[in-house]
């Protein structure tokens, strides 16, 4: 089926045939995704029901690119994410059926195909992975204390044989790993 008779069919409001119609390959997903410009398009746009302007996702993607606000952006680093947006990701995007992309209009609209990408758009949860970054370096100082006390036989520490010590250290590292990834099956 062609782009044009698949932009059709969610013209009609058909949400069913339009998820049929655009069942995404991997290949294809993984050809959308590998640009950061487009992922961060489809972040913008997962939780908007309604067409948005063109300008405002050039925009919040600019500030994301640029670690700022979009009241912040200067006039230049708005320009040089709009164009290749304007130009190139978004006719892309539409040309997949991820998106339906009026350039003359300068609206954009996620389209129910688009939730294919979710999964690949989600990974990477920051707070979680700083959270277990700050459990490892604690257990890590903790296992390096223990170590550096046996090894200076402090008082405490050189009441307790090398094998336990040892033991506790693979115990706190495996308790960290089954709990990370519990953490992560649940998800």
């Amino acid at each position: 089926m062609s782009v044009q008779a698949q932009k059709t069919k969610a013209t009609d409001g058909d949400d069913e045939a339009d998820a049929a119609s655009t069942e995404l390959t991997e290949d294809q997903i993984f050809h959308v995704l590998q640009n950061e410009r487009r992922r961060n398009v489809l972040r913008y746009l997962q939780d908007t029901d309604e067409p948005v302007r063109m300008r405002d996702v050039a925009e919040q993607v600019a500030a994301w690119e640029h670690d700022t606000t979009v009241e912040a952006l200067t006039s230049d680093q708005r320009q040089r994410v709009y164009i290749p947006l304007y130009q190139s990701h978004l006719p892309k995007l539409d040309t997949e059926g991820i998106i339906d992309y009026q350039q003359s209009r300068g609206i954009v609209e996620r389209r129910s195909s688009a939730a294919q990408l979710e999964p690949y758009l989600d990974v990477g949860d920051d707070e979680s992975d700083d959270r277990w970054d700050d459990y490892y370096i604690g257990a890590t100082a903790l296992a390096g204390l223990l170590l550096f006390g046996a090894v200076l036989e402090l008082p405490v520490v050189s009441a307790i044989s090398g094998t336990v010590i040892a033991g506790l250290v693979v115990l706190l590292y495996t308790s960290l790993t089954i709990g990370r990834f519990a953490e992560g099956r649940a998800a």
